[in-house]
């Protein structure tokens, strides 16, 4: 599945790169209002479809659908952007956010324990770096992305392996 991702993401990218008669607003500039990508979570073993939109200059709503081999989680980060002085195009951001998770634990541990399904809600922060190419269409961001979840006695409590590295089209 890991190598579909990283198939598409690279597809993605060459056909943006390809596009030259209808160039985005954000194609020779170090900013941009919209970025679609893949965040993959090495932490966790899971990957994410990503959509970054920009409301003000530096506050951006960020939607997570992350996936893996036993469930996935719906997110929304609220993110602060601030430029790194002397390194055009990288920015530093943080935020809070909110997710709905959902987890089937037909195997736990390797265990067939007959538990079956899990829903939970819980609270996310992230931190992390941003930067954006100036000549081509691409985002790129590494962050740290902690979660306390409001589950059962499995999915409750603090989560610190979220967090990944993504790479978006810009438009």
């Amino acid at each position: 599945m890991k190598k579909n991702i990283l198939l598409g993401v690279i597809v993605l990218l060459l056909a943006g790169t390809n596009v030259t008669a209808q160039k985005s607003s954000s194609f020779n500039s170090f900013s941009y209002t919209t970025a679609l990508g893949i965040k993959l979570y090495p932490g966790s073993g899971g990957a994410a479809v990503t959509l970054k939109y920009f409301v003000k200059k530096n506050t951006a709503l960020e939607a997570l659908g992350f996936a893996w081999e036993r469930g996935g989680r719906i997110t929304g980060l609220y993110e602060f952007h601030w430029d790194i002085p002397n390194a055009p195009g990288l920015k530093w951001y943080a935020g809070p956010g909110a997710h709905i998770g959902f987890y089937n634990d037909k195997y736990y541990n390797g265990i067939r324990d007959g538990k079956g399904s899990y829903a939970s809600i819980g609270l996310d922060g992230v931190i992390g770096l941003d930067y954006k190419f100036k000549n081509i269409p691409l985002n790129l961001s590494a962050d740290w992305q902690p979660s306390f979840d409001f589950g059962n006695e499995r999915y409750s409590g603090f989560g610190g392996n979220f967090g990944g590295i993504a790479a978006r089209y810009t438009f």
